[in-house]
């Protein structure tokens, strides 16, 4: 096979990886906005985190213009990942009878949860002054998120967030299938993290059945103050490592416990995010 054949499919291999995080992101950021931003952006106003500002049309395209550069790596990697599978070189198998279903699941729940240590850690590494500005900086552009965020990285912050996927596939054997919902679980609790409004119901951070799982306050005080939150799907890291805000409980439970009627007489539209250029 010549060099130029070897070009074309890989081009060819790039477009539908491309075309599938697109459409991933698209849909399910996209659904998120349309809903609870369009729809239902007056009936939950009382939910909407921070009401004393609005994101504005600038901030919401430069998060889709870096997403759309981030799915340029994470396509990058696809192809990477296709060819270092079919080489071998991975431990990604199609047959789940060849570890059966409870390390399907198993392996599915292991993957989760290594993610979010490894999200943590990363997180805090990225936040680190000198790396800061070069790499993370375009992520929190975004003080006060939309939907749309969950993507929004330099390429290089886009290249350790891809660095899950490898690290997984290389380190144990996980089914393609665990590995697509892996990607979609993530994709969907990426976009709750920046989607501004606080869905979940109060006394949510304080119940034992449910203190370990992160909510939307919790990300969007991250992007607000920066140097808290750190955590990805739950809360073990940040309560183990004292990051959590000292007030993420008592900012929760005002948006998660109030009235409707009370909040649509403070809900303000248009207003700028706070200057971040002296970070």
């Amino acid at each position: 096979m010549d060099w130029y054949t070897t070009l074309i499919e890989w081009l060819q291999r790039f477009s539908v990886v491309y075309g599938i995080l697109t459409v991933r992101y698209v849909v399910i950021a996209g659904l998120a906005f349309l809903i609870v931003w369009k729809l239902l952006s007056r009936r939950l106003a009382h939910k909407y985190i921070q009401p004393d500002r609005r994101p504005s049309r600038e901030n919401i395209l430069h998060e889709v213009k870096y997403s759309f550069m981030t799915f340029f790596v994470f396509g990058l990697v696809g192809v990477f990942m296709f060819e270092a599978t079919r080489n071998g070189w991975t431990r990604i198998y199609r047959d789940v009878g060849e570890f059966g279903w409870a390390y399907f699941f198993l392996s599915l729940v292991g993957t989760i949860l290594i993610h979010d240590a490894y999200f943590y850690w990363t997180h805090r590494f990225m936040h680190w002054k000198k790396i800061f500005k070069h790499v993370h900086l375009v992520h929190h552009r975004s003080t006060n998120p939309t939907p749309w965020a969950a993507f929004s990285f330099h390429p290089l912050e886009a290249i350790i967030e891809a660095g899950i996927v490898p690290l997984v596939a290389f380190l144990y054997p996980i089914h393609a299938g665990a590995l697509l919902i892996f990607l979609f679980y993530m994709t969907a609790l990426n976009v709750l993290g920046h989607l501004g409004y606080e869905l979940f119901p109060s006394g949510f951070t304080r119940k034992r059945a449910t203190l370990w799982h992160n909510t939307s306050t919790h990300h969007n005080m991250h992007h607000k103050y920066f140097n808290c939150n750190y955590g990805l799907y739950f809360n073990w890291w940040d309560r183990f490592m004292r990051t959590n805000h000292p007030e993420y409980h008592e900012q929760f439970e005002t948006r998660a416990s109030a009235r409707a009627s009370a909040a649509a007489s403070r809900q303000k539209d248009g207003l700028s995010s706070p200057d971040i250029a002296a970070l």
